[in-house]
C-alpha cells in the first residue's frame, strides 16, 4: 500500500454510477444454444456443434449459476454503499446474455447518468479479461449514439487481481479446503491454484506494452496469477506450520481447436501427475473466477473430481471470493479511489505482492485483439 493521504470526502464525483459488466449465462434450456449463438457470433460454428459445448449447461438443468451470483453481488454492493454512505447506484449488464451491456446502458442513459465507473468480473489482464469487455462497451456506446441518445463516459476500473480484499477472502477459502480433508492428509496436500486456460499467443500479449510483466513467459496474464498464487502459498504456510507445500499454477475450460497451442498443464493432468508423484491430496483453488460459475461447477466439482475419484486422490475445492464482504468493500475502495485520481487527488492504492497496483487507463496497444483490430473504450 502507497503512502498516500485518504480519498477526500467527495464520495464517487465525477461517477453518478457505477456498472457491473459480466459474462452472462443462460438461465433455461431453450436458452443454452441462443447463448452460445452470442458467444460465438462471427465465428460460424454450426449449431450442431453448439449443442455439443452445451452438454455442460445442459447438465445443470441449462442454468448457469452466474446470473444469480451476479445478483448477488449487485444486492451486496448497493448494501455495501449504503452502510459506508456512498450514494452512487450500481447497474448490471452481460456481454452474452439478459441484461445485455447495450440495454443496461440505454437504462442509465434514460436515468440521466453521464458518467460511469466500471466494474468488470474479471480481475486479470488479457484479451477476454479486459479489452473485449472495453470492445464490447464501445460496440454498445456505438449504438447509442447512432440512436441519438446523450452521451456517456465510462471509465473501466484497474485489475483487482492482487487488492487485499480479493486475495484474502480466497486465503480462508484455501484453508477452509483443506480442513475439508481427512486429518492424515492434510499435511502432504499439494496445492493447485487453477484458471482459464488461453491461447499461448493471447497470454504472451496480455498487459501493457509498458508492462515489465509482459516480458515474462506467459505474458501479464500469467504473471499476474502466479503474483496471487504466491500471495495464497505463503499465507497458507504460515497458518498451517507447512513450510515446504508444493504448489503450482494451472489451467482448465480450454475451448480451442486442438492444433493451437494453449496454456498448460490442464487441471485433469497435473491431478495425474501429482498422484504419480505421490501426492497425498491437491486443494484446488480457482484464484482466476469472481465466483462458482459454469466453468468451476463442471471443470473442477464434476470434471476434476472426477478424474481424482478414478486416481483414488483425495481433493477439495476452495470457495470463490463471490459477494464476500471483504470483497465488496474492495469494489468501493476502487470506486472512491478512481474518483479521487480523476479528480486529480493522491490516494492510497492497495495492493499485495510484487507487481503493485494495476494502471488505470488501458493503453491502445494493450491485450490486441486476436482476430482483427475493434475499438475498444477507457484506453488512451
Amino acid at each position: 500500500m502507497s503512502d498516500a493521504r485518504k480519498p477526500s470526502p467527495f464520495g464517487a464525483a465525477p461517477y453518478d454510477a457505477l456498472l457491473l459488466l459480466s459474462f452472462g449465462g443462460p438461465e433455461a434450456p431453450e436458452d443454452v444454444v441462443p447463448f452460445l449463438e452470442n458467444v460465438t457470433r462471427g465465428r460460424g460454428i454450426p449449431k450442431e456443434r453448439l449443442k455439443e459445448v452445451g452438454k455442460h449447461y445442459f447438465m445443470f438443468g441449462g442454468v448457469s449459476p452466474i446470473n444469480e451470483q451476479n445478483r448477488e453481488l449487485l444486492a451486496a454492493l448497493r448494501k455495501d454503499f449504503a452502510e459506508h454512505g456512498l450514494d452512487l447506484p450500481v447497474y448490471w449488464g452481460n456481454r452474452n446474455w439478459a441484461p445485455y451491456l447495450v440495454d443496461t446502458l440505454r437504462e442509465l442513459a434514460a436515468d440521466g447518468h453521464r458518467r460511469i465507473a466500471v466494474l468488470a468480473t474479471s480481475a486479470y489482464a488479457g484479451y477476454s479479461g479486459c479489452r473485449q469487455y472495453r470492445e464490447n462497451l464501445a460496440d454498445a456506446l456505438a449504438t447509442l449514439a447512432e440512436e441519438g441518445r446523450p452521451a456517456l463516459t465510462v471509465d473501466k476500473l484497474r485489475h483487482f487481481y492482487n487488492h487485499p480484499g480479493f486475495v484474502e477472502p480466497m486465503i480462508d477459502a484455501a484453508l477452509a479446503a483443506l480442513e475439508q480433508l481427512p486429518e492424515d492428509v492434510r499435511p502432504g496436500a499439494r496445492l493447485a491454484f487453477t484458471t482459464h486456460s488461453i491461447p499461448d499467443a493471447m497470454a504472451e500479449t496480455s498487459g501493457a506494452p509498458d508492462d515489465p510483466s509482459r516480458g515474462t513467459p506467459g505474458g501479464a496474464y500469467v504473471a499476474q496469477h502466479l503474483d496471487v498464487a504466491r500471495l495464497i502459498a505463503a499465507a497458507v504456510a504460515e497458518r498451517t506450520g507447512v513450510a515446504d507445500r508444493p504448489w503450482q499454477l494451472v489451467f482448465q475450460s480450454r475451448s480451442g481447436a486442438p492444433h493451437i497451442p494453449w496454456l498448460e498443464p490442464d487441471i485433469c493432468d497435473h491431478l495425474e501427475a501429482q498422484h504419480a508423484d505421490g501426492a497425498s491430496a491437491v486443494v484446488m483453488v480457482p484464484i482466476g473466477f469472481v465466483s462458482d460459475h459454469m466453468e468451476v461447477r463442471y471443470d473442477l466439482d464434476t470434471e476434476a473430481v472426477a478424474k481424482a475419484a478414478e486416481l483414488g486422490l483425495p481433493v477439495a475445492r476452495a470457495a470463490t471470493v463471490g459477494a464476500d464482504p471483504r470483497f465488496t468493500a474492495a469494489v468501493r475502495e476502487l470506486v472512491l479511489e478512481r474518483a479521487a485520481t480523476e479528480r486529480g487527488e493522491t490516494v492510497t492504492r492497495c495492493a499485495l505482492g510484487a507487481l503493485g497496483p494495476s494502471h488505470d487507463v488501458c493503453a491502445v496497444a494493450c491485450c490486441p485483439n486476436p482476430r482483427a483490430p475493434r475499438p475498444a473504450a477507457a484506453e488512451r
